[in-house]
């Protein structure tokens, strides 16, 4: 089977996750494995792309994290339905369920088996849902320190949770892992300053805005008059070369991580970073658009690299199965 074939093989993923995770071995778990899948493929491309970088037994534990994430984050960020309600009743039901050993819902299932198997700390799941909290009622934030509050439990938290399945070679991987999920929020944030307009919602700190002379009206008056003025070119830019700041601080820890994990890791951390280029090759024109990184860019930097993961893989079994 072709390298390509191989990693689109998703029910051999989960066979090779059950091979030494027999919770995987249970129908209803593997179906809820797969709605995670689903929700992964359909929302998160660049990560989903990342993800077919690692080794086949893993990838259904990163569905799961993604799933769980983006299925929370819908409550609050449908543009058409938005229910904070819901999110309040199904987060409080998945802690109830974690003890209980079975949350009510195939997502937090799906959550749930994968914090079994990788003994992810529940406080980071609680510290992602008091973020998901905060996106009820919060819509903006006076300093940089308070979004990295807010963030530490929408990002941060996510790069701690896949810290366990990538195989950290030592505990320092853990400080850039939190900075890399930042630093991949910061770029959403970035792309993302016009549907967050849109949702009543600026995650850019309001201390940045007034250094630069920016009040929210005159985003939505940019936004409406697809304009990017000198003073929300100037913001935006600052945004950005901040960013470029987190991937630097993170970057070192990339190699840190099992060499069978590097490329997945490697792959996002291009392709996030990419984000930020595609801004500014668009002129910071995000008020009123959605600007992203190309298919051929993708796939120009995932292809060499899906090459490099096969043959570390191999390396690996090769290592494993040497006679002493």
């Amino acid at each position: 089977m072709s390298p390509v074939r191989a990693v689109l093989n998703h029910a051999a993923d989960l066979d090779a996750a059950a091979a030494t995770d027999p919770q995987l071995r249970d129908p209803r778990l593997r179906a809820a494995f797969e709605q995670c899948r689903r929700l992964h493929a359909e929302h998160g491309r660049t990560y989903y792309l990342a993800t077919l970088l690692l080794p086949a037994a893993k990838r259904p534990y990163v569905w799961a994290l993604y799933g769980f994430a983006r299925y929370a984050d819908e409550f609050v960020d449908s543009l058409e339905h938005p229910d904070p309600q819901a999110l309040l009743d199904w987060g409080g039901q998945f802690l109830r369920g974690l003890d209980s050993g079975d949350p009510p819902d195939p997502v937090g299932r799906a959550m749930a088996a994968t914090m079994r198997r990788w003994r992810i700390p529940r406080v980071h799941v609680e510290a992602f849902l008091a973020s998901m909290r905060m996106d009820i009622t919060t819509t903006g934030y006076a300093t940089y320190a308070d979004l990295r509050e807010y963030m530490y439990g929408s990002a941060s938290v996510i790069g701690l949770q896949m810290l366990p399945l990538l195989e950290p070679l030592t505990p320092e991987a853990a400080e850039p892992a939190g900075l890399l999920g930042e630093a991949f929020q910061m770029s959403n944030f970035i792309r993302d300053v016009g549907e967050d307009l849109h949702r009543g919602r600026v995650y850019l700190p309001q201390e940045d805005l007034d250094a630069h002379g920016v009040t929210r009206e005159d985003l939505l008056a940019a936004q409406r008059e697809g304009t990017v003025p000198g003073p929300v070119r100037d913001l935006l830019a600052f945004e950005v070369a901040r960013t470029r700041e987190l991937y630097r601080r993170a970057e070192p820890g990339i190699a840190m991580l099992h060499p069978t994990s590097r490329d997945c890791v490697r792959t996002a951390f291009d392709l996030y970073g990419g984000i930020l280029g595609a801004v500014e090759r668009s002129g910071y024109c995000v008020l009123d658009r959605r600007v992203s990184v190309g298919p051929a860019r993708r796939v120009a930097v995932a292809g060499p690299a899906l090459v490099r993961a096969v043959r570390a893989r191999r390396e690996q079994a090769r290592w494993v199965s040497a006679p002493a």
